[in-house]
C-alpha cells in the first residue's frame, strides 16, 4: 500500500524523537504526522505549521479583509482521501457517503455536514472535544449542527460554530486564506497559491513547482499528487477540487443552516477560481462530486489526559519569519 511519506521523510521524523521529540499531543499546532484510527484501519494526516501570528490582512481578495489569523495553527498538507473517509466508515458506525474514483483521490461528495463528523471523530477518538455541535438524538449523518451556547464548555461567542477545546476543525475563510496566499518569507499576499501573481502552470497530476490541477483535467489527481505547494508548504488549495471552508458565507457563524463559504477552484475549472477574489457558497447539506475538504489544527487546551494508543505525532518545527504582512502593488 502506497504511503503519502516516503522512507526517507520517515527516517528524518524518527530522527526528531530521537533527538528528544514527544509523541502525544501536536502541542501548539507544530508540523506533525498524526495517526488516527487502529489497526487496519489507522491512517496518517500530515499538517503544516502555519506560523506568523498577528499578520496584517489583505485588502485586495475576497472577502476584504482577509488572511489576519492570531494564532499559530497547522493545516493539512493534503486534502482529505477517500481512504481516510473509508477507515472513518469502518471504525464506527455513523456512515459518510462520497465518491469512488480510487483510494488517494480526494474524498468529494462529502457534505459540511459530514465533513464535521469526520472532524468530530479525529478530535473524540484521540482524547479531545468535539469540534462541532450535533444534537445527539440527530442520527442522520447530513443533519445541521446546533450553534454552541454560553453554557457550553468551549464556547466562544466569536464563532459559535466552533468549540475552543477542540484540536482539529474546518479551516475558517481566514486559516484557509492565509494557508493558500500569503508568504511569510516577504509578508507578502499573491493572486494564486503559488506564491505569485503569474497563474499556475494547468497539469493533470504532479508536484511541480508553479503548477495545479485545473483547466479542464479529466478527473482530480491523487490528494499527494495535486500541483506544486502554497509559500508554506501546502498542496492544492489551487484546483484539484473546491474545498469547504468552516465559516458561514457572510462570515457570522450566526446560523447553522446558513450557506458556507468554498475555494480552491477544481480539476475541470477555469482558472479565475484559483485566486484570491474567488469565493462561492452553498448549503451544509450539499454534496458535489467537485467538492472536498481538508482539516486544520489547533493549539488546545486541555489536551488528552491519556493519549490514544494507536496515535503516533511526531512535532517537527519550521522556522517561519516575518510579523507584518504588506500587500505588493498592483500593476
Amino acid at each position: 500500500m502506497r504511503s503519502f511519506f516516503c522512507k526517507a521523510r520517515l527516517g528524518a521524523l524518527l530522527a526528531l524523537i530521537a533527538a528528544g521529540a514527544s509523541p502525544g499531543g501536536v502541542g501548539k499546532a507544530d508540523a506533525a504526522v498524526v495517526s488516527f484510527g487502529t489497526g487496519g484501519n489507522q491512517f496518517q494526516m500530515e499538517f503544516v505549521t502555519i506560523g506568523n501570528p498577528n499578520n496584517a490582512a489583505d485588502t485586495s481578495g475576497v472577502p476584504n479583509p482577509a488572511g489576519a489569523v492570531g494564532y499559530t495553527y497547522g493545516i493539512g498538507k493534503f486534502e482529505v482521501s477517500e481512504d481516510m473517509i473509508d477507515k472513518f466508515n469502518a471504525s464506527q458506525s455513523l456512515q459518510i457517503t462520497k465518491d469512488t474514483r480510487g483510494t488517494f483521490k480526494p474524498a468529494t461528495s462529502v457534505s459540511w455536514n459530514e465533513a464535521a463528523r469526520f472532524v468530530n471523530w479525529l478530535n473524540t477518538s484521540t482524547g479531545y472535544a468535539a469540534a462541532y455541535k450535533f444534537d445527539p438524538s440527530a442520527t442522520g449523518v447530513n443533519d445541521n449542527i446546533s450553534l454552541w451556547q454560553s453554557g457550553d464548555a468551549g464556547y466562544d461567542a466569536s464563532n459559535p460554530y466552533r468549540n475552543s477545546l477542540a484540536k482539529y476543525v474546518l479551516p475558517t475563510y481566514n486559516e484557509w486564506y492565509k494557508a493558500a496566499y500569503y508568504d511569510p518569507s516577504n509578508s507578502t499576499y499573491y493572486d494564486y497559491t503559488n506564491g505569485s501573481d503569474t497563474a499556475p502552470t494547468a497539469v493533470a497530476s504532479g508536484t511541480g513547482a508553479g503548477t495545479a490541477v485545473y483547466n479542464g483535467q479529466a478527473s482530480p489527481a491523487d490528494v499527494d499528487q495535486a500541483g506544486g505547494l502554497s509559500p508554506y508548504g501546502v498542496m492544492g488549495l489551487g484546483g484539484n477540487v473546491r474545498e469547504w471552508e468552516e465559516s458561514s458565507f457572510d462570515l457570522l457563524n450566526d446560523n447553522s443552516s446558513d450557506v458556507r463559504g468554498l475555494r480552491g477552484g477544481g480539476w475541470n475549472g477555469n482558472l479565475s477560481a484559483l485566486s484570491s477574489t474567488s469565493r462561492s457558497n452553498d448549503r451544509p447539506t450539499f454534496e458535489w462530486s467537485g467538492l472536498g475538504f481538508r482539516v486544520a489544527s489547533l493549539s488546545s487546551s486541555p489536551p488528552p489526559a491519556v493519549p490514544e494508543p494507536s496515535m503516533m505525532v511526531i512535532g517537527t518545527l519550521f522556522g517561519l519569519g516575518g510579523l507584518v504582512a504588506k500587500r505588493r502593488m498592483k500593476k
